[in-house]
């Protein structure tokens, strides 16, 4: 999950919201192994903590770590660095 700064990179909270939303929804088939990723908006109207959220299942660490590296997360990792005021992350194997 990820808070986003009001402004940043020259677009508002909700404009990089967006963004990024769409920056992660391309990685969806970046690398074999990724099963799922889904990618949420805080919902308008409703009281939230953080701005963007990310559930993502891969079939096991290869694939993950694949993902990790590849030149598209790169990118990604760039803005949301630019981007985040903060970030929480739980990575886990069922």
């Amino acid at each position: 999950m990820w808070k986003l700064k009001e402004t940043a990179e020259g677009a508002s909270r909700a404009e990089n919201a967006v963004k990024m939303k769409a920056m992660l929804e391309a990685c969806r088939d970046i690398v074999p192994g990724i099963l799922s990723m889904d990618v949420g908006l805080a919902g308008e109207g409703l009281e939230s903590n953080y701005d963007v959220v990310l559930v993502s299942d891969f079939a096991d660490k290869a694939a993950l770590d694949a993902y990790q590296v590849h030149p598209t997360h790169e990118k990604l990792k760039v803005f949301v660095g630019a981007v985040r005021e903060a970030r929480q992350c739980v990575d886990y194997f069922a």
